[in-house]
């Protein structure tokens, strides 16, 4: 049976590389987990750097990414406010430097990043755009070349710690266990999430998120077999070991899984805010 997933989905890595810098969000809880990475990558010394996901807008938080500068670049995983809350301030305390998302309401000074495979050279870096959609319908990752070395920054697509909630009804099932493949393929390179540590190996965290989804399909399967409609009783029914005080973000996840098998819920979905973990 699947239980409620707290630890890491992988090992976690033993160091980042050295053109890898993580500034963490001071906007720590029980969906952001340690707080939002901002993650700052530099070719070398004295090229600008990239910056992915800027984060809520603390201007403790910003500040400390402008001290990392030049930044050539602003990046988005995704629409999520603990991502992308601070992007116009830094923005503006950047001096206009593009932020560029999937979303052109995230998108502040250049295009979105609407083709999957693109490549966004510069910077000394090659950085090449993942369509992941699943959490969100915007969702991202980005593997990024440096010499020999590979990094895949998985947004909240895959988390550091536990499993990530897909957020229906902007998130979809069906979309999560593809980007979940798409990202098995990446064997033996580093994840650097959206929160929580990195992991060593990108492959084996989307193997267990698979093998994590396909086991709560199959207790919801079970759970409706056995007379549950609504998501809230199927949330009763699934995820009883899960604090209660989570269950509503744990019916994000049970809509879609229930729009996945086919299965209709009776009551509304609730609106969706831009929290992660589930």
């Amino acid at each position: 049976m699947s239980g409620h997933v707290t630890a890491p989905a992988a090992a976690l890595a033993d160091e980042l590389p050295s053109w890898v810098t993580l500034l963490r969000a001071p906007n720590p809880g029980p969906m952001t987990l340690d707080g939002t990475n901002t993650w700052i990558l530099r070719a070398a010394p004295g090229e600008p750097a990239v910056v992915v996901d800027p984060g809520p807008a603390d201007e403790d938080h910003l500040a400390a990414i402008v001290a990392h500068g030049p930044v050539g670049i602003v990046l988005i995983t995704h629409g999520h406010p603990d991502h992308t809350e601070g992007s116009a301030r830094l923005h503006e305390l950047l001096g206009g430097t593009h932020v560029l998302a999937a979303d052109p309401a995230h998108t502040i000074g250049g295009e979105p990043l609407t083709e999957p495979g693109e490549h966004l050279g510069g910077f000394g870096l090659t950085i090449r755009l993942l369509a992941t959609p699943g959490h969100t319908a915007d969702s991202v990752c980005l593997l990024v070349e440096h010499g020999d070395e590979r990094v895949v920054l998985t947004g909240d697509t895959i988390l550091g710690r536990g499993t990530t909630v897909v957020a229906h009804p902007d998130g979809h099932l069906g979309d999560y266990l593809a980007s979940l493949e798409l990202l098995s393929a990446y064997r033996g390179i580093p994840a650097l999430p959206g929160h929580g540590p990195a992991l060593a190996d990108c492959a084996a965290a989307a193997d267990f998120y698979l093998a994590h989804r396909r086991a709560r399909l199959d207790q919801v399967r079970a759970a409706v077999a056995a007379g549950a409609r609504s998501a809230p009783e199927v949330v009763a029914a699934v995820y009883a070991d899960v604090d209660r005080s989570l269950w509503w973000a744990a019916e994000w996840s049970v809509r879609a899984q229930l729009e996945y098998l086919g299965v209709g819920a009776r009551e509304s979905d609730p609106g969706v805010s831009g929290l992660e973990h589930m």
